[in-house]
């Protein structure tokens, strides 16, 4: 392989954003022999979580592509749970790209579905979203 081939500078990709939280991946899906990279580390380097691992796997198993597709994938932003969930929803975006048939399948296993869940934000007066000051009684 050549080195731009691994950087992810390929012309057969198929591109696909995930978002969750404050975090965002850029995945590349490319036909190969199971290789996930993300951030230029394999999978179990960057994700040490066994938990977070079978998020980001779950795609590619639901649609048994994990030995037929080489995965590349930038993600950055929040923490390691939003990572791996963005990585999860880029993937299964590619995969619909790539072959519009598999779509039925993500979208059943709610793969294809954003979740859209975020931080509330801090009200005026308050110490947090919804947390109030301390009640003093003198």
């Amino acid at each position: 392989m050549s080195e731009a081939t691994i950087e992810g500078k390929g012309t057969g990709d198929f591109l696909g954003t995930g978002r969750r939280k404050s975090s965002v991946a850029r995945v590349r899906v490319r036909p190969g022999d199971g290789q996930i990279e993300i951030n230029s580390k394999p999978l179990d380097v960057f994700f040490p979580n066994e938990q977070q691992r079978q998020a980001v796997l779950a795609p590619l198993k639901a649609t048994e592509k994990t030995g037929d597709v080489n995965v590349v994938i930038r993600v950055h932003g929040g923490g390691i749970t939003g990572q791996a969930d963005a990585c999860k929803l880029g993937i299964a975006r590619a995969l619909k790209v790539m072959n519009d048939e598999l779509e039925e399948t993500l979208r059943d296993g709610g793969m294809l579905t954003r979740d859209s869940r975020m931080k509330e934000r801090k009200k005026p007066g308050l110490r947090g979203a919804r947390r109030g000051t301390q009640f003093s009684k003198r």
